[in-house]
């Protein structure tokens, strides 16, 4: 297992204007990562900033990990779909020429006008990802469904859409964190989704009574829980990489910070105790 860093970590300086995805590259080769995730969103112009990207990517000798498409496919428009579906296959041709075989997908989540029905969304999110994954095999990629929101948040819901579009390409991206938003515990997760993981993101969240803009998550209970540096939460990340180990998982450690602290300085301890706790969880395993 190798860590990198998510260019999630610090969207804070990109959406204010002060970051792009190069400044992000010359940061991560200053933490303990050895490779970035990078995601759609993040791109100014894409054109221009592509060729620069595989420079600086090689000037701080990084990998990419991993690419992530940013689709919704809960939208009662098939035009619109259509869109969501090209967000989703250029990301596997961005993948491709990045060098990686992991794509990070979403399933999508309702409107808020409730005009589409519970069912009718996962039919459109079982046709998209059906697509997707047809893509996606012609082109030796993996789509990682991330356990978020109302139709994949639970590890119960990745296996029922992983089953139920049957592709070896659809895979899980284990996401640490993200379990908490929807009261199940992640060493319970990391179990179920055994043999299906293939992309971890590491975070961790703290139950909190006081909501903070920007760093404050509302499960779908109506609790609170608050970002936090990896290891000052809920999340038993130990059980978690003592079980990744057990299950043989030998991909990236995806550091995605969302805490309350100054993003670069977030992202750094975040790395650090990453990188602390895999050397730990190495000694243990071989003992």
């Amino acid at each position: 297992m190798k860590i990198a860093l998510s260019m999630w970590s610090v969207h804070k300086y990109y959406y204010e204007g002060k970051w792009d995805v190069l400044d992000f590259i010359e940061f991560a080769g200053t933490t303990k990562a050895e490779g970035v995730e990078l995601l759609s969103i993040f791109w100014r112009n894409k054109e221009i900033e592509l060729p620069k990207v595989f420079e600086a990517l090689k000037k701080q000798n990084l990998k990419v990990s991993s690419y992530a498409a940013c689709n919704n496919f809960v939208l009662a428009d098939p035009e619109e779909r259509k869109i969501q579906l090209k967000e989703v296959t250029d990301a596997i041709d961005m993948a491709t020429q990045f060098g990686t075989n992991i794509v990070r997908v979403f399933t999508g989540d309702l409107p808020q006008d409730n005009s589409i029905s519970y069912e009718e969304g996962i039919h459109y999110v079982l046709e998209g990802l059906s697509a997707a994954a047809k893509y996606a095999e012609e082109k030796g990629v993996l789509l990682c469904i991330e356990n978020h929101g109302l139709f994949a948040g639970k590890s119960e819901q990745v296996l029922s859409i992983i089953n139920q579009v049957g592709s070896p390409v659809l895979r899980s991206t284990f996401d640490t964190g993200n379990f908490l938003l929807v009261g199940q515990n992640p060493k319970d997760a990391v179990v179920d989704l055994k043999g299906y993981i293939n992309h971890v993101h590491v975070k961790d969240f703290q139950l909190t009574n006081q909501y903070q803009e920007g760093n404050t998550y509302r499960a779908l209970s109506g609790e609170l829980f608050l970002g936090k540096i990896p290891g000052d939460g809920e999340v038993d990340l130990s059980y978690i990489f003592s079980e990744l180990f057990k299950q043989n998982y030998d991909g990236w450690l995806v550091v995605e910070f969302e805490g309350a602290e100054e993003p670069k300085m977030g992202s750094l301890l975040s790395a650090d105790y990453v990188e602390r706790l895999l050397q730990s969880s190495i000694k243990s395993s071989s003992r």
